[in-house]
């Protein structure tokens, strides 16, 4: 444990975030497979659920959890296979 001040706040700081950057990796993950699995099914909301997907990783690069290049990517190769999918 860190007796300088400055260091606990920081360990209090860096908790906080890593909590938070979790459930919007975890929210990434769940979102994507559900659009790759609605536009397997042929589901009416494949649509819906992709622009959801996109959503969320524009959020999280916004957000600094991704990096912008890491969300162009993730939704490139994303819309990619929803489209094979068509």
């Amino acid at each position: 444990m860190a007796n300088i001040k400055s260091q606990i706040k920081r360990n209090r700081q860096n908790e906080k975030r890593r909590v938070r950057n979790k459930a919007v990796r975890s929210d990434l993950r769940t979102r994507s497979k559900v659009a790759e699995a609605a536009a397997v099914e042929g589901a009416d909301d494949a649509d819906e659920a992709l622009r959801l997907a996109v959503k969320r990783i524009d959020q999280a690069a916004s957000k600094g959890v991704i990096h912008k290049n890491q969300a162009a990517r993730r939704k490139s190769r994303l819309v990619k296979r929803v489209s094979a999918q068509d």
